[in-house]
């Protein structure tokens, strides 16, 4: 039903309602049978009254076109804030997610990331709709899919660079958004292939080339400042809003950086106090980085690596650099918590089982890093973690394998944050 319909029942309802009170009104002042004066009189008071309501109704109807959303971007933000009801009970502490997986064009928190990215670039002057222009970047699978649904809207292509390693069902993604998709090796930074590093050639190649129309722009996510600055403006200032004010801890992991980043150096500048933490995979260096101040994991001993990047099933979060963005809010994380594949992979599957939420790896990491830091912190506390995509972006990689059964299969949250 739409808004129009709902104002228009209602302002039915209440033209009755009032004409009812009016005839109702003849009845009680005059018991006995009121006059054709008397009977006009009350009829046009209530007529007036409903006039006056249906105005009001009108008024309102008119006003709610200003809810309207501009486009697919119109769908980015504002996502609930939701208390995750099994882990809450079970340690006394508020534990909310923010649901980053309900933002409408890639269905991430990358989407505000990708069109704060594509903003910037066209008040520079560097994109131009429908020219030809192509955006490039490098991504394990969610800012590519966000900047493939938003060059579209936008009348732009996007080329995107991943590695081979990631879930299938992103790339296949990726292709029916209309990207471009070039799965490569996966290599360390210093390596000219390396995912990054070959989108930021093909922009190039783009550019100086004849061959393609428009030019080519490198999103440069890990160090675009627009990464953390969208975050700093839209994903802080709706968790400040919608706890109001009260938050004693935020915990996120970080790939980029921008979204840890972004959102402390908002919640540090309105709540000094608020604890914010790194949920970090394993394989990843910045947990070492935040705790000791020095890039180094023990899976990084030579000849001990399975892989070129980070040593873990969990996409998305971890990394073995300092980039940028998480340059930019690092002073102001306070601590690091571990997390192993299998402690994800499991609290992937108690969240389903008790809150029938389906997500995928790196919002698995939060949820057992939010976990581990309300038994740290003692009941009675509130935090703040993101679910960042669907489980179904996970199901050839982090899912696979891995069904959900009943109550006699039940995972044991003492065990999940214990292991």
């Amino acid at each position: 039903m739409t808004d129009r319909s709902r104002y228009c029942i209602a302002g039915a309802f209440v033209l009755g309602a009032v004409v009812a009170f009016g005839l109702q009104s003849v009845k009680v002042h005059h018991r006995e049978p009121a006059s054709a004066h008397q009977l006009r009189q009350h009829q046009k008071a209530a007529s007036k009254s409903a006039s006056d309501s249906l105005s009001n109704i009108e008024n309102a109807s008119q006003k709610g076109v200003g809810a309207i959303k501009e486009g697919i971007e119109g769908c980015i933000g504002d996502t609930p804030l939701i208390k995750i009801k099994s882990l809450s009970d079970a340690t006394g502490c508020e534990i909310l997610a923010k649901a980053e997986f309900l933002n409408g064009a890639g269905n991430s928190p990358k989407d505000r990331v990708a069109l704060s990215i594509i903003k910037l670039a066209e008040e520079k002057g560097l994109l131009v709709p429908n020219s030809g222009d192509t955006i490039y970047e490098g991504t394990v699978g969610s800012t590519g899919i966000s900047l493939a649904a938003i060059c579209r809207a936008r009348g732009y292509k996007a080329h995107i660079c991943m590695p081979n390693d990631m879930a299938i069902e992103k790339s296949d993604l990726l292709l029916k958004l209309g990207a471009e998709v070039e799965r490569v090796k996966p290599a360390p930074i210093v390596d000219q292939n390396q995912f990054v590093n070959l989108a930021r050639t093909r922009a190039r190649e783009h550019t100086e080339g004849k061959e393609k129309h428009g030019r080519g722009l490198f999103a440069d996510q890990f160090e675009n400042e627009a990464n953390w600055h969208a975050h700093f403006t839209g994903t802080g200032p709706e968790i400040y809003e919608q706890t109001g004010g009260s938050v004693d801890a935020f915990v996120s992991g970080a790939g980029t950086g921008g979204t840890i980043s972004g959102v402390a150096l908002f919640l540090k500048s309105k709540l000094p106090d608020v604890k914010i933490v790194l949920a970090d995979p394993q394989g990843s260096g910045l947990f070492n980085k935040v705790k000791y101040g020095v890039m180094f994991d023990p899976k990084e001993r030579e000849g001990t690596r399975r892989r070129h990047q980070v040593d873990t099933i969990v996409e998305g979060i971890g990394i073995n650099r300092v980039t940028h963005n998480f340059e930019a809010g690092r002073e102001l994380i306070d601590d690091a918590i571990r997390v192993t594949d299998q402690q994800a992979t499991s609290m992937a599957r108690w969240l389903v089982e008790h809150d029938g939420i389906f997500v995928g790896s790196s919002s698995a990491v939060n949820c057992v890093a939010a976990t581990k830091l309300a038994k740290q912190l003692g009941p009675g506390h509130r935090i703040v973690t993101l679910l960042c995509d669907s489980g179904a972006r996970h199901l050839s990689k982090f899912w696979a394998n891995k069904d959900v059964g009943g109550a006699e299969d039940d995972v044991s949250l003492d065990k999940i944050v214990a292991s």
